[in-house]
């Protein structure tokens, strides 16, 4: 998918927003990505999770895992396009842990995907949890990497989108310093 194509999907779907946003990690942007919009319409995520699952066709894949929330429904559908199983991990007392019966197995291929990439902390703590159960990550994919490249999580990593989203320390913001109002729709409260 081309990089405009996708820009005019997230824009047309709400998931790209402009104004003063607190990000997860309590930096201040300008923009943010809503992505959960993504999932409102099935032929959309469907469309913008093929185009993911499009860039892993090329190595075996035995089971795909996502973060709640994010990565809940784009495992799914990456799995569904890449015909294999899924599974999701969630918090429980502040860590990333399997859940409802979900396990991964020693020895598997397993691909961690995520909606949003900004720093990576919810995929590398998957990625642990996985490893922990003696599976290997063969591969990292996100719909959008606002790091524009710059994680690493050691292992193969693509995006449908690759962008840089400018944050500054809430200290430094020069849009406090316009006086907009700050909304915080992250997932993490």
């Amino acid at each position: 998918m081309e990089k405009e194509t996708a820009i005019e999907i997230l824009k047309a779907t709400g998931v790209m927003q402009e104004g003063h946003f607190k990000l997860t990690s309590g930096r201040h942007s300008d923009k943010y990505m809503q992505c959960a919009k993504l999932f409102i319409q099935p032929e959309t995520s469907a469309v913008m999770s093929r185009a993911l699952a499009d860039k892993f066709f090329d190595i075996e894949i035995d089971m795909v895992v996502g973060p709640a929330i994010g990565g809940i429904i784009l495992a799914y559908e990456v799995a569904r396009q890449l015909k294999t199983p899924n599974i999701f991990a969630e918090r429980e007392n502040g860590a990333m842990t399997f859940r409802r019966g979900f396990a991964v197995e020693p020895g598997s291929r397993v691909l961690v995907v995520e909606d949003v990439v900004t720093t990576g902390g919810s995929v590398k703590e998957v990625m642990e949890l996985v490893k922990a159960s003696g599976a290997e990550v063969v591969g990292v994919g996100a719909i959008v990497d606002r790091s524009n490249g710059a994680v690493d999580f050691g292992t193969r990593f693509e995006a449908v989108i690759s962008m840089e989203v400018i944050s500054y320390p809430p200290e430094e913001c020069p849009i406090c310093k316009t006086g907009m109002p700050i909304t915080k729709p992250g997932s993490r409260v």
